[in-house]
């Protein structure tokens, strides 16, 4: 796959579904999982996998007038990926700005303090 970018909402509410799933993943199995509460008619999940396609996130197989589809990114990679461009783009590339938006707006509890601190300190050894 080319350099990876940014999924819009849509796509990346179908990967929610692929990685939540053991592969592989049918636009029935999209429909099912979400389309139809977005109220989705089944051609927009084939649209929107066949797009995952072309950006290299899914592989595709026809198995008769079924088409399957395997991950080829995994969550944890591209989370991995979106959280750095987040952290860049609105923090100046500084965990610390991160913390202290989150810390100003009283999102995080002295219990989440007390955790992000004590995981810290077990990756420092």
């Amino acid at each position: 796959m080319n350099k990876m970018r940014k999924l819009p909402d849509a796509e990346f509410d179908i990967m929610k579904v692929v990685w939540s799933n053991t592969p592989p993943i049918t636009a029935n199995i999209i429909m099912q999982q979400h389309g139809n509460n977005e109220g989705w008619r089944v051609q927009t999940a084939i649209t929107l996998l066949l797009r995952l396609v072309e950006r290299g996130f899914l592989h595709t197989e026809k198995n008769g007038k079924e088409r399957k589809y395997f991950p080829i990114v995994n969550k944890e990679d591209y989370l991995k990926f979106e959280t750095g461009n987040f952290i860049r783009q609105f923090h100046d590339n500084s965990l610390l700005n991160l913390v202290s938006s989150v810390y100003a707006d009283e999102i995080l509890s002295d219990e989440d303090i007390n955790e992000l601190l004590e995981w810290v300190r077990e990756r420092r050894g």
